[in-house]
């Protein structure tokens, strides 16, 4: 059944079709605002806030180096370096480079696809106040003197209870894991709406540039962030509880860290980088006036050091031990990881060379990074090789080596990227006379201030120290350090009075002002809230953005008309881009930041220790997450609705391939990293931790184990069996019900394992990690009843039919998943016994 469109225009039809979107699309006034959800709207405010961030953090950057400007300076007392050091570190990684290259894929992911929206901007909406109270958090505790201050990876011992007692390493577990579950949300977001969300037609081989460098990127951080999430948990448990992980007086061992960190930490510089590159490989065919050399080769090249940069992670670790084989087999990874980055480095060159390149501001920057970079790179080389890292580790080489190439990558072309879509966002044009200036101050100061610490690094000087005697003969190396540091600053401050300026008194331009081929230009400026006032149809050859702008914006591509005040925009086969489903978007609504202020309360009664508070808080949290879902989806069958140019496609909740279910297979992805980082520490304790004695060996309960796995078992057949009844138009309360008992059981069996283990948990890691196993299953068993229970909710209010099952399918997904890793999870505590047995005796 289809649905009649809105009237016609009566008027000029292209004029009343934006008018029509502009009501539908709209965030209402006031405070309205905080109830916006398009990505345009997030995309802008995590820009603005990221910003905000990288100031204050530079303001810290600028402190340390008045501290290390002279010998035996006083200007700081050890206590606050440490604390202002880590601040620095810390939020130029977790609260700037990160979120800034999500906020710019948020932007500008849609437009350049030829989209609307992405697939969930509630979750859009989720994912930036959960920075925003996350980073307020980790800033505000600068404020009150209990900043984090045992360095930004936060390595343990030092980090544990016994070293740092207070709430500083807190705030930062806490704070950052606030912040990196809301980077992991939007990242699966992107996945879902690149693969599902692209321009008709636009197939994956034929799709952007900046596409496949953001899918890459997203996939990246879905699979490096968890690994991170597991070690602050871990570690904030043992700080919290008491419950050894990192303990090697307790069976932990304090390198399951660094293991843990560096997992995520070493991807982390290449999903900084890729976004950037992405950037990069945007902008230079502009400029030079020719497409793209190298095109699937660069394909090829990104997917390859997304590999390669998850194998090579124990490069940041030769100096703790490792056998010398695995140092050979990481070295070689190291060096070898330069030559997909060598591909797109030729391309961009070889693209320039055979084009007809024009200068420009945004050209100022791509010349600093490919400067910049190239020195990064072979000072990574450097370091890669073990007897240059060896003498050269925990020095300031290695604080240089990393400032070229994490700031140099980010900074350099974020800058090239802000001049290049500035007309988008503001209509406007640079002030030569400003932004020239201002690169010029930047890029002499960023290299004044580095390449001095490659030499300090050369002579010595050890990374991290708060001061120096003066006779080591790095004064004057520091002193000029200190000097480019203030030169970068002020070019930095013209550059934001010149942003400032512009949009006071910038040219106003007309649209696609560079002359570029890429969709986001297809569109007026500054863009309106539904981006595309029709969606284009990517043909074999690509129609120029100029001619196509004016089609899109007469309604005479895909939704060139409204709908029942709908949201609308396209769904497409992942592979071919061939339209299959209607996808309506959810309106403006708080239930984003009142879910984000309930996670924010959760984290900050865990923080000051009120666990009555925080158990409360995540109820909650669960509760919004259940209502939200409530209001998603149709309470009627509608079938196959025209979507324009002779298509007609049903809606997203009447198909197989809904946004939703591959939302949740990327969620399951993330989860099993995590889940196998807690194997992977398992089996690591196991074999490198101390003290694993025979004479502790536990005893889980044989039948009670079983228990839990039969039930889980039984839950996931059930939901099965809801699924069938509801296909063939029967009723599934049977079924879910039976779901619900079964998980109820599996839950009561777990917890009451856990009360039964030995040793204690608090006392010995054997027993720390055979709890952590089952409150993994505990965990997901009870997210497995949210679901059943969001079923009964929406079967009940008629949003479920046979035609519209994706909320079962959702069920039983998550059902099969956690009875496959319930038993996996069981079954090695089950064999811990045996497994002490043959190693345990190391003491």
């Amino acid at each position: 059944m289809s649905t009649p469109l809105d009237p016609p225009a009566q008027d000029n039809p292209a004029r009343r079709l934006h008018r029509q979107l502009a009501e539908i699309w709209a965030t209402g006034p006031g405070l309205q605002r905080l109830a916006a959800v398009n990505h345009s709207v997030i995309g802008r405010r995590m820009m603005i806030t990221s910003f905000v961030f990288f100031a204050i953090a530079g303001v810290l950057g600028m402190l340390t180096r008045v501290q290390l400007a002279t010998p035996n300076s006083t200007f700081m007392t050890p206590e606050m370096y440490n604390q202002v050091f880590t601040m620095h570190g810390s939020m130029m990684l977790f609260l700037f480079a990160i979120p800034m290259v999500e906020s710019v894929a948020v932007y500008l992911t849609p437009k350049i696809l030829g989209t609307r929206d992405f697939a969930f901007p509630r979750l859009t909406a989720y994912g930036y106040w959960c920075y925003l109270f996350g980073g307020s958090i980790v800033t505000f505790s600068l404020l009150l003197g209990v900043a984090p201050d045992s360095g930004w990876f936060m390595y343990t011992p030092l980090s544990s209870s016994v070293y740092t007692p207070g709430i500083n390493a807190d705030v930062w577990l806490l704070g950052i894991t606030f912040v990196e579950i809301s980077a992991l949300s939007l990242a699966m977001e992107i996945v879902v709406s690149i693969l599902k969300m692209r321009a008709p037609g636009m197939s994956l081989d034929r799709m952007p540039i900046f596409g496949w460098y953001i899918l890459v990127t997203a996939m990246m951080m879905i699979v490096a962030f968890p690994p991170l999430i597991l070690g602050s948990i871990l570690l904030e448990v043992e700080r919290a509880f008491g419950l050894p992980f990192f303990d090697p007086t307790r069976g932990g061992d304090a390198l399951l860290w660094q293991h843990l960190f560096w997992l995520f930490g070493h991807p982390d510089v290449y999903i900084i980088f890729l976004p950037m590159a992405a950037v990069l490989s945007t902008i230079i065919p502009v400029f030079a006036n020719r497409a793209l050399v190298g095109y699937r080769a660069i394909v090829v090249a990104i997917i390859a050091l997304a590999f390669l940069s998850f194998g090579i992670w124990v490069h940041h670790m030769f100096t703790v031990g490792i056998p010398h084989l695995a140092l050979a087999f990481f070295s070689a990874g190291s060096a070898i990881v330069a030559v997909p980055t060598a591909i797109q480095f030729f391309a961009w060159l070889a693209t320039l060379s055979h084009g007809k390149p024009r200068w420009d501001v945004p050209m100022l920057y791509v010349f600093g990074f490919f400067f910049v970079f190239t020195m990064g790179g072979l000072t990574g080389v450097m370091l890669a090789m073990v007897p240059f890292d060896w003498q050269a580790h925990d020095t300031y080489f290695v604080v240089a080596h990393m400032h070229y190439v994490v700031a140099g990558a980010l900074a350099f072309p974020m800058l090239a990227g802000l001049y290049y879509w500035l007309p988008l966002l503001t209509g406007r044009a640079a002030v030569h006379r400003l932004a020239v200036p201002a690169f010029w101050l930047i890029f002499i100061g960023f290299n004044m201030t580095f390449f001095m610490m490659h030499l300090t690094g050369l002579m010595g000087m050890p990374r991290r120290i708060y001061t120096y005697g003066g006779h080591e003969g790095w004064n004057w190396l520091n002193l000029l350090s200190s000097v480019g540091g203030f030169v970068m600053t002020i070019g930095f401050a013209l550059l934001v009075i010149d942003l400032i300026v512009q949009l006071r008194f910038g040219r106003r331009v007309r649209r696609n002002p560079w002359g570029a081929t890429t969709l986001e230009w297809a569109m007026p400026l500054p863009p309106p809230a539904y981006a595309f006032a029709s969606i284009p149809h990517m043909g074999k050859e690509d129609a120029p953005v100029d001619g196509l702008a004016d089609s899109l914006a007469r309604g005479e591509g895909y939704l060139g008309s409204t709908r029942n005040g709908w949201q609308e925009a396209l769904g497409v086969h992942i592979v071919s881009g061939a339209p299959e489903q209607l996808i309506v978007l959810p309106q403006p609504t708080y239930l984003p930041l009142f879910t984000a202020l309930a996670t924010a309360t959760a984290v900050l009664g865990f923080l000051f220790k009120t666990y009555l508070l925080s158990m409360v808080a995540a109820l909650v949290v669960a509760g919004l997450f259940v209502i939200a879902a409530q209001r998603a989806g149709h309470s009627r069958d509608y079938g196959p609705l025209p979507v324009g140019r002779g298509v007609s496609v049903p809606p997203h909740t009447e198909v197989e391939s809904a946004p939703p279910y591959l939302a949740l297979i990327c969620t399951l992805i993330a989860d099993g990293t995590l889940f196998t980082s807690l194997l992977f520490g398992t089996f690591y304790l196991w074999i490198a931790a101390p003290n694993w004695e025979a004479a502790t060996t536990p005893g889980p309960d044989l039948a009670l184990t079983l228990g839990v796995i039969g039930a889980l078992v039984m839950a996931t057949l059930a939901a099965r069996g809801s699924l069938r009844a509801t296909v063939a138009g029967g009723k599934p309360w049977g079924w879910i019900g039976l779901a619900m008992v079964a998980l109820v059981v599996a839950i009561s069996a777990a917890v009451a394992l856990i009360a039964g283990i030995l040793p204690d948990p608090r006392e010995h890691a054997l027993g720390s990690t055979a709890a952590a196993l089952l409150g993994y299953v505990v965990f997901h068993a009870g997210v497995g009843l949210l679901f059943l229970l969001s079923n009964a909710l929406r079967i009940g209010a008629g949003f479920v039919s046979p035609q519209r099952v994706v909320d079962l399918r959702l069920s039983r997904l998550w059902l099969d998943y956690t009875a496959f890793t319930g038993a996996i999870a069981l079954g090695l505590v089950l064999a811990l016994p045996k497994l002490v047995a043959i190693m345990g005796s190391q003491a």
